[in-house]
């Protein structure tokens, strides 16, 4: 008896041991440690407890018990980050949704997007705002394994003025008090109220929309909606806090007033201009172009898709979007990957690489924007963006070098992310 349980005890600590568990062995024949540096050829990656522990020139040895995946023929990246998706919903027109599918059903269609786009190579998505909770559900479910899906930096719902975008509108007055999400502010004691509320229920960042949008139902202009004292005490609240202030912007003037409040980074910012980004170079401030969307909703236009005070606004922006990169770049911003994914359907955010690259960045530029630069945006450029020892495993293959042609992203094949292989 003694004897059986010993030998059940032994099976029970070699079944259980880190190393017949949690390690991974990856070959490859080509490697991108970063957008920075010299790529290399057959390259060997260990994988521990989900963190890279080493990466070596060529295929070595298998230890017993590792798992083992040959990746002949591909070439590693580092897993991509896209700095604003809205996992939670899908494209579409139909605002009216709000008052007939209840908040649990964001949850499931959030399930399906994650799978979906971290197959699609994107590992790590910063959730650009969504209803209370639902994205805080699935940054826990993806984390914990529960479901596949890339890593999830949450905003919860959005900052905005009342009746602006970001609030409810489009209804009667009584059905837009019901669908109040509870974070319109006016005034600064107010909106850092707001962002004490947004912490206390888990924000990771803060969302604030600084000027109008397209695709709400108010038709006052895209220009700033939130006074200087209310974006300014947003940010100062959410600084002593620890958090940064992330905001849909498309007016200059809106961009210039934000970027002079010190928030990390602009969404979409259509109508930048020199004044708007000599603020941003000033304070440091992050442009996300999110090209995709943009392409996503010009094309739909004539369909019937969006109300026409919708469609007024996506032919009002159309005409600027393609040069926004362009025109950032003139003026010295510092640009970073991001999609507005959910605008568009989920799993062709690596698109956007393309058109990021086709507004004049190199391939290297294009790839250390969703990589290293969009790292440093979320502040753990320590922790992910790169495939090095001790960073997390978040790695994807592609058919090639993705510092010659970043666009062989968009066939991305295999994705690991926290040592996870993502079926």
């Amino acid at each position: 008896m003694r004897k059986l349980i010993a030998g059940l005890t032994a099976s029970l600590l070699a079944a259980t041991s880190p190393l017949a568990a949690e390690t991974t062995i990856i070959h490859a024949d080509g490697l991108v440690i970063d957008a920075a540096s010299k790529p290399m050829g057959k390259a060997t990656v260990t994988v521990k407890d989900g963190v890279i522990v080493s990466v070596e020139e060529g295929w070595k040895g298998v230890p017993d018990g590792a798992n083992m995946v040959h990746l002949e023929g591909r070439t590693l990246a580092p897993g991509l980050i896209d700095l604003h998706t809205h996992l939670t919903g899908d494209p579409g027109g139909d605002f009216w949704k709000a008052t007939t599918e209840p908040t649990e059903w964001d949850v499931v269609i959030g399930a399906k997007n994650a799978r979906l786009t971290a197959k699609a190579g994107f590992t790590t998505v910063r959730e650009a705002g969504s209803a209370q909770h639902t994205a805080f559900s699935l940054r826990r479910a993806t984390a914990e394994g529960l479901i596949a899906g890339p890593r999830i930096v949450a905003a919860g719902p959005s900052l905005a003025i009342v009746g602006g975008h970001g609030d409810t509108s489009g209804f009667l007055p009584e059905v837009n008090a019901l669908l109040d999400d509870g974070y319109n502010c006016t005034g600064a004691v107010e909106c850092a109220e707001k962002v004490r509320l947004a912490s206390q229920n888990g924000a990771d960042i803060i969302k604030i929309t600084a000027t109008g949008g397209v695709l709400s139902q108010q038709g006052r202009g895209l220009e700033a909606h939130f006074t200087d004292a209310e974006m300014k005490s947003i940010v100062d609240t959410a600084r002593s806090l620890g958090l940064k202030v992330m905001a849909h912007a498309h007016g200059a003037r809106g961009i210039e007033a934000a970027a002079r409040a010190g928030v990390t980074s602009i969404e979409h910012g259509t109508y930048i201009d020199e004044a708007a980004a000599k603020a941003m170079r000033e304070n440091g401030t992050v442009l996300v172009p999110t090209l995709m969307a943009f392409q996503g909703i010009r094309g739909n236009l004539g369909k019937g898709v969006y109300t026409p005070v919708v469609e007024d606004k996506v032919r009002a922006v159309a005409a600027y979007a393609e040069s926004i990169v362009e025109r950032a770049r003139k003026w010295g911003v510092t640009i970073a990957f991001g999609t507005d994914a959910g605008v568009f359907e989920h799993g062709d955010n690596a698109k956007e690489l393309g058109l990021m690259r086709a507004g004049g960045m190199s391939d290297r530029e294009v790839l250390a924007s969703a990589t290293t630069g969009a790292a440093k945006v979320l502040g753990m450029e320590n922790q992910i963006g790169r495939i090095a020892p001790g960073y997390s495993a978040d790695i994807i293959a592609v058919p090639g070098n993705p510092l010659d042609d970043v666009t062989l992203v968009e066939q991305t094949d295999w994705v690991m992310v926290r040592g996870r292989i993502i079926e």
